[in-house]
């Protein structure tokens, strides 16, 4: 696909860097050299230097054949403006802009048919506060992901000593939970993955991943670790635009304690929130923490912009007894070196962002796409077209399906009826399949398996 991207900050490198790897053409539009500079020195790329919503920059980009725009710029108004430019003017088949402020997001009559040409809309903040959320509704999880609008989560675990199906083999699953069905999908041990047969047996710090339905994951989850407490009590680090939302997601169901630094902030919280409490001050000062109980504290989450700032708060609140400590953290080279020591979960907007877009640059109809382990990994959901003569999945059983090397089929949804995945299982048209690619740079034969042969044409 011939794809423009708009804004060379952070979501828009890490998209650049995504998509060139799969043999897109691609095209970055910003004003700063030194970034395009940096981009070009590292990536098979076109850059171009200018304003992103003026015209001639993007006819000198390649807007008027291009597949795809998608507008990453830190201004909402320059991201909506480019998308009405690439319609009025070149007529671009998809436009997909970032759309950070709620002002904009709660009107949905801004972004319905007639209305702004912008094809979907993203906003990585929104994004970061539902896979948060996710991670609080499952105390244990490293990772949880959403397939068939929720019917189906993907989630990984890190096996602990003492869990219940610890040191056994994984056909032992359905003994210890009758009427549950699941199906890992993968096992990585040691930084290194594994494809799970009956007989692979799980050990102690295993990150394992498992397809259930969405009912079905906590009993999963205690299966592989003790059982984690609910989550009671939150402190967040941090009163943006996520803080903000992470809040009032969460202060009608469990106690809130927000600290921001700037007082003005501070107060502007304070009359936003119902039942949280807004504390003004440094989340990295030990005298507040301790004042503040931390060591009461079920999870502590910094979502400021300081990545550092994250990094070292976590890392302090954890020592002070918080039972969990989650960052976010915007460079992805940080995230490896943090993650697994003091701090539980570091958490990446890129990759959120990705994950939302991949699914529209997909052949086949891939209706859904989670970028996991730092992007090495993906999880799709793909629907099943045709019949047995034209399509490679549909009317075969799953030992029938010639996949990738370390693919594996999890799930599949038919109507509202959730099927794990077995050798036996046979795949009908129109069924939403899940499957997880240990390597993606399978993804695209992956892809091709769910696409139509000529006689369907």
């Amino acid at each position: 696909m011939k794809i423009i991207i708009l804004g060379a900050g952070q979501v828009g490198t890490t998209l650049a860097e995504n998509l060139a790897s799969e043999q897109n053409d691609i095209t970055v539009v910003d004003q700063s050299v030194a970034s395009l500079e940096d981009l070009q020195e590292r990536l098979d790329i076109r850059t171009v230097e200018g304003n992103a919503a003026h015209p001639d920059v993007l006819r000198r980009a390649g807007t008027d054949d291009a597949d795809m725009l998608i507008a990453v710029t830190d201004s909402d108004e320059t991201n909506m403006l480019a998308c009405q430019i690439a319609y009025t003017l070149f007529q671009t088949p998809t436009k997909i802009a970032r759309v950070r402020a709620t002002e904009y997001l709660k009107e949905p009559r801004l972004f319905g048919p007639g209305a702004l040409p912008v094809d979907m809309h993203i906003s990585p903040e929104q994004l970061v506060t539902d896979y948060i959320r996710r991670l609080i509704e499952y105390p244990g999880a490293l990772q949880v992901v959403d397939f068939a609008d929720g019917k189906v989560r993907l989630v990984g675990v890190k096996a602990h000593f003492g869990g219940p199906l610890v040191s056994r083999q994984l056909k032992e699953l359905p003994q210890h939970l009758p009427g549950v069905d699941a199906r890992v999908a993968a096992i990585y041990r040691r930084g290194r993955p594994m494809i799970p047969e009956g007989d692979t047996v799980i050990e102690s710090d295993d990150e394992v991943f498992f397809v259930a339905a969405r009912d079905h994951i906590p009993k999963i989850i205690a299966e592989l670790r003790r059982q984690d407490k609910p989550v009671k009590r939150i402190m967040l680090a941090g009163g943006g635009n996520i803080g903000l939302r992470l809040a009032r997601g969460l202060e009608d169901k469990i106690q809130v304690k927000l600290i921001e630094r700037s007082r003005d902030r501070a107060r502007h919280l304070s009359g936003q929130l119902n039942h949280a409490i807004v504390l003004c001050g440094d989340a990295a000062n030990e005298a507040l923490l301790r004042e503040e109980n931390i060591e009461d504290i079920d999870v502590f989450c910094a979502v400021t912009n300081d990545d550092e700032a994250n990094i070292l708060s976590a890392m302090l609140a954890k020592r002070l007894g918080a039972r969990k400590a989650l960052c976010l953290i915007n460079r992805v080279s940080y995230v490896d070196l943090v993650e697994g020591s003091s701090i539980d979960i570091a958490i990446s907007p890129q990759q959120s962002t990705v994950s939302a877009l991949l699914a529209h640059v997909r052949r086949g109809d891939v209706v859904k796409v989670h970028a996991l382990r730092r992007g090495a990994a993906e999880a799709i959901e793909a629907v099943a077209h045709g019949d047995r003569h034209n399509s490679k999945v549909v009317g075969r059983r799953l030992d029938e399906i010639k996949l990738p090397p370390g693919t594996t089929i999890g799930a599949i949804v038919r109507g509202d009826e959730v099927i794990i995945a077995h050798h036996d299982t046979v795949i009908e048209a129109e069924d939403h399949v899940i499957l997880f690619i240990v390597d993606k740079k399978h993804a695209r034969e992956v892809e091709k398996l769910f696409q139509l042969g000529l006689r369907f044409l």
